[in-house]
């Protein structure tokens, strides 16, 4: 596990931010983090919000969810927004 925080992608909610998830090429739903705001920023854009978690953190919020992992400093190309959850 990776010491360092992440920076994970997040969109506003009614009361707080949301993680924001996503699909693999395959459909599978997974969060993605990133090593470093920039990175962040050149797959999602300078204006996606992001929260700062340890590794750990972040998967304590994904353990309940139907959520195969995290991908960490994934490519652009490779994930696309998972449908929202009513």
């Amino acid at each position: 596990m990776l010491q360092a925080p992440l920076y994970v992608p997040v969109n506003p909610g009614a009361y707080a931010q949301v993680l924001r998830l996503f699909r693999t090429a395959s459909g599978k739903r997974t969060a993605a983090a990133f090593t470093s705001p920039l990175r962040l920023a050149k797959v999602l854009g300078s204006g996606q919000q992001w929260v700062r978690l340890s590794e750990p953190a972040l998967r304590r919020m994904i353990a309940e969810l139907d959520v195969i992992g995290v991908v960490i400093d994934p490519a652009g190309t490779m994930f696309r927004p998972a449908a929202k959850v009513a």
